[in-house]
């Protein structure tokens, strides 16, 4: 398998380097870590709004480190969270005295390496480190890697809503307060054409034939619900669709997005969207902002996933407030 690649060991490294170089204005990298925070950080009197996870996910997480975004964003080896002292010091060097606020995905080492890192942190003279955990993935209850449902594509609007609040200078605990609002509001649902190919086995993780795709699948790989044939878009847009909607049950204005998950054709996701928004017309709803792109991928993987937010005033104004963050526009 081809890959842009010089030692596949070093990738994360080097893609760490060339993140910050895109966008010197914004960002830089803490010594001797993967960790890339604002360039202002901390900034005194804000609270802190910071996550991380596995490389692999890109943009996710470091391309939504901007003002009115994410402070911090940790990056692990390939799927893999980032240790805990690297988690340590960003959420350290991310404080301006206001606390600090995790945003981490539903997954085993994620959940375990962000409590031991607000542990260490506040042992080194953090006030208030705060934590929460984002289960939008409707597909499974609980699956490899997870108690509870996977923290998927969904965070994206948690670090957008939590991290505008905290950039208005609300205190830790409103930050916290909107962002398990947007947790308890959206539902998210992918699927897969092909499996990804991680960097250092140079071959598909998964097996799967040229005619078969996986409903419900996880962002690493993660079995879904089924395995079925070869669909036409129209059918895959509607299944993760009305599953979402089962789920997360909106009555007004919502947010959409339509995820790719890595080697997909933007012009494929455009098709998706079109289904997707014919069908929230049909129930009743009224889709207020849509991004269609890669937002939260794993690595080369062909598929996507669709995102539905239920909104209020509030949120429409939050993910509305402007960021710096490279991989985040707003309406």
């Amino acid at each position: 398998m081809k890959k842009l690649l010089n030692d596949p060991s070093e990738m994360v490294d080097e893609m760490v380097d060339g993140i910050v170089a895109a966008y010197p204005d914004h960002t830089r990298r803490l010594d001797d870590t993967n960790v890339i925070v604002r360039n202002d950080a901390p900034v005194s009197g804000k609270v802190g709004v910071v996550s991380g996870g596995g490389s692999g996910h890109e943009p996710t997480h470091a391309g939504f480190v901007g003002e009115g975004m994410l402070d911090g964003a940790a990056a692990g080896e390939v799927f893999t969270s980032p240790t805990a002292d690297e988690l340590s010091e960003m959420i350290q060097a991310c404080d301006g005295g206001a606390g600090v606020l995790c945003v981490v995905k539903n997954y085993e080492g994620d959940v375990m390496n962000f409590d031991t890192a607000a542990e260490m942190a506040e042992l080194s003279g953090v006030d208030t480190v705060e934590q929460v955990v984002v289960n939008d993935d409707v597909a499974v209850e609980d699956s490899t890697y997870t108690s509870g449902r996977r923290g998927v594509q969904g965070t994206i609007f948690v670090h957008k809503c939590a991290g505008a609040l905290a950039e208005r200078g609300a205190d830790i605990e409103e930050v916290v307060r909107v962002a398990e609002k947007v947790i308890d509001n959206v539902g998210s649902m992918g699927m897969a054409l092909t499996s990804c190919v991680t960097p250092e086995k140079g071959e598909p993780t998964f097996d799967i034939d040229d005619d078969e795709i996986e409903i419900g699948i996880g962002i690493h790989g993660e079995p879904g619900v089924e395995r079925t044939e070869l669909v036409e878009a129209d059918a895959i847009a509607e299944r993760l669709t009305n599953e979402v909607l089962d789920d997360v049950q909106p009555s007004g204005e919502v947010a959409v997005m339509v995820n790719g998950m890595g080697g997909t054709p933007q012009s494929e996701l455009f098709v998706v969207n079109r289904t997707v928004q014919e069908l929230l017309v049909d129930n009743g709803l009224a889709p207020w902002n849509t991004w269609v792109g890669n937002y939260m991928t794993s690595l080369d993987m062909a598929g996507c996933s669709v995102t539905i937010l239920d909104l209020d005033e509030e949120l429409m104004e939050l993910l509305d407030s402007p960021t710096t963050a490279p991989a985040f526009k707003t309406k």
